[in-house]
């Protein structure tokens, strides 16, 4: 675990305006497409705060895949452009960290659950929700000048305090 860098960062709500994506992780590929969609979007989004980061929110509530949703963080002045949706995010805790290019992602999120594990915290879990991985929400947040085939992106985990 050594190299393995993280903060704990209270986040404020906010508003997201992007697509939906749900499916197993046999139709992964297809995410892509959408994500790439969403980025050439982003134009249309006149209220975007920072038009220049494309968030991916994945919630794991299903055995064989996730929810995604591909947005960005616009203000409440944005309208919601034909075809897409938005997602209201709740202030959270959040376990942070930076994923470099040329690293390996699977690596990445295992460091993030070795850290967890031997914490005072553990994965944030909303009550009376099923969820289907040991790290049930992942927020990344993605900068525009990122790799689309080794990216470097930000790594946010939802977090509480251990009961």
């Amino acid at each position: 675990m050594e190299n393995f860098h993280y903060e704990i960062v209270e986040r404020p709500a906010y508003r997201g305006i992007g697509l939906k994506w749900e499916g197993p992780y046999t139709e992964v590929s297809t995410l892509k497409e959408l994500i790439t969609s969403v980025n050439g979007r982003v134009a249309e989004l006149d209220h975007a705060t920072k038009p220049k980061m494309q968030l991916g929110l994945s919630y794991h509530l299903r055995p064989d895949g996730f929810v995604h949703y591909s947005v960005y963080e616009v203000s409440e002045d944005q309208q919601v452009p034909d075809g897409m949706i938005e997602i209201h995010v709740p202030a959270m805790t959040y376990l942070t960290t930076h994923h470099e290019k040329g690293q390996n992602i699977g690596q990445t999120y295992y460091n993030i659950l070795q850290w967890l594990e031997e914490s005072d915290y553990e994965p944030f879990i909303e009550p009376h929700v099923e969820y289907y991985d040991s790290l049930p929400i992942k927020h990344e947040r993605y900068p525009d000048d990122r790799d689309q085939n080794d990216p470097h992106f930000d790594i946010l985990i939802p977090i509480s305090k251990r009961m």
